[in-house]
């Protein structure tokens, strides 16, 4: 998906995937509320009445939220610094770095969002843990180098 474009943009192009991610679990949450009749006087009260993969999906949108602002806080970070790490973390150049951890995360959470709503709650523990290190992996080889020049 990312093997074609120019490596420095893959973090903004990832920010704008993760918020579409965030909001894939909302349309099952819209299937499920169109099915049982949705009240829009009382949007909240229908939560009840949804059927559980749709409280699950519920709760993955909204934990999508959750984890969006710290993936673009690094992803951003990551951006505006443009780590230049030596080829032997991992054997990747620190752009080449980012982009991957930018696609762990995204699949992470589409995986994570799935495995939310189909009740596999080790599937989604994994995944969950797969984009919260990918997350601190940006920073981590962002920072890096401010850290190796003593200057943060």
């Amino acid at each position: 998906m990312f093997a074609t474009l120019p490596l420095d943009v893959i973090p903004l192009l990832s920010i704008a995937a993760a918020m579409g991610l965030v909001y894939l679990p909302f349309g099952v949450v819209g299937y499920a509320r169109a099915r049982v009749g949705y009240d829009m006087s009382a949007p909240r009260a229908l939560f009840d009445k949804l059927p559980p993969y749709a409280q699950r999906a519920t709760w993955a949108h909204q934990n999508g939220f959750e984890t969006f602002s710290f993936f673009t806080a690094a992803a951003l970070i990551a951006y505006v610094t443009r780590p230049h790490l030596d080829p032997w973390y991992f054997g990747l150049r620190g752009d080449e770095a980012v982009a991957v951890l930018c696609a762990v995360f995204l699949v992470g959470r589409l995986f994570y969002s799935l495995a939310y709503m189909a009740d596999i709650p080790i599937g989604r523990s994994l995944s969950y843990l797969a984009g919260s290190l990918a997350t601190l992996g940006l920073l981590a080889i962002s920072l890096l180098p401010l850290l190796e020049a003593g200057l943060a």
